[in-house]
């Protein structure tokens, strides 16, 4: 299958954050939006939306965001009686912006992306995390790859080199790689050429393409999304760095909405939106094994302490994106 060359852009996060969101920023304003006074004012019960906006950046296994999260709004829409509209976004940092303008109501974060919203004052609060099962523990790790026949054999070998880096405020595509590099003594930014594919697919694609040295992105991408769709072949790069366990993916509800309304969709996530409910309240497709759910399984709950370890790794990096 050809592949299509990614665009080798070295960011700034202002830059993307400003283009991304004059993208995201055009759409949402077709549903109800902060400026015209439609969201609920939070804490303080205004009224909310008619439209509950949700932005979610494709990944290479969920490219359609509108059928992948159709049971999701199917269910919120029968539940609170109000329409759902989607937002493909370009970037975590156009998520963050949009959720904190009041153009999107539910944002799946990344760890790192999460925690850049709550402590910037976005205004996002927890859901509960995506999960495989109804004991999913959740998280998972990054890894950094380099193609085939590479004489890099780990991460010090990065030094000087072309670096493929998924977002400025990616998690497993940016903030850990960061902290396993300055492990190496290696600024992230001014040791190695750093580009920023844009996802974790495109970057380990650029590693096997050998338009970049090494890179980074999630241990499922590089070692069995891409192989499963046919785009890699076994061997076509080699994983030669894993860090320490991540902690899941989050959704967060805008806190400019009612505190009845999030309390309500809180409630949908964790009791009506997983494989089980679906199946007893008999709105599951038995012709799909997640029952139209993006996920394998449904959402489970957590707290906003499971991220304080993302908060230790930006105190070690000192991460420009952890300040955004």
């Amino acid at each position: 299958m050809a592949r299509t060359p990614i665009k080798m852009i070295a960011c700034l996060a202002g830059l993307v954050t400003a283009l991304a969101l004059a993208g995201c920023g055009a759409s949402a304003a077709q549903t109800n939006d902060a400026s015209t006074g439609n969201p609920g004012s939070g804490s303080g019960g205004g009224s909310d939306p008619d439209t509950i906006t949700i932005a979610h950046i494709p990944s290479e296994e969920n490219t359609d965001i509108d059928q992948s999260y159709a049971k999701i709004a199917e269910v919120i829409e029968q539940e609170t009686g109000k329409k759902v509209a989607f937002q493909q976004a370009t970037s975590y940092a156009a998520v963050i912006e949009a959720q904190r303008a009041g153009k999107v109501q539910i944002a799946a974060y990344g760890p790192f992306s999460y925690v850049v919203a709550k402590d910037s004052g976005a205004g996002a609060e927890l859901l509960g995390y995506s999960a495989e099962s109804s004991q999913d523990p959740g998280g998972y790790y990054s890894v950094a790859s380099v193609p085939k026949g590479s004489k890099i054999t780990d991460l010090s070998g990065f030094k000087g080199k072309k670096v493929c880096f998924v977002d400025p405020t990616s998690t497993s595509g940016y903030l850990f790689p960061s902290a396993g590099l300055l492990k190496e003594h290696i600024d992230p930014k001014k040791g190695v050429t750093p580009i920023f594919a844009g996802g974790h697919d495109a970057s380990v694609l650029a590693v096997a393409d050998g338009q970049c040295d090494g890179g980074f992105s999630t241990e499922s991408m590089a070692k069995e999304e891409l192989i499963k769709s046919g785009q890699l072949k076994q061997g076509d790069i080699k994983v030669i760095w894993k860090s320490e366990l991540i902690p899941p993916s989050p959704v967060a509800v805008s806190t400019k909405l009612s505190p009845e309304l999030r309390k309500q969709l809180k409630n949908i996530f964790l009791t009506k939106l997983n494989v089980d409910a679906l199946k007893k309240s008999g709105e599951c497709d038995t012709s799909k094994d997640n029952c139209g759910l993006p996920m394998k399984w449904g959402y489970l709950s957590i707290e906003d302490s499971a991220y304080d370890g993302i908060r230790a790794v930006c105190d070690t990096t000192k991460s420009d994106s952890c300040n955004a």
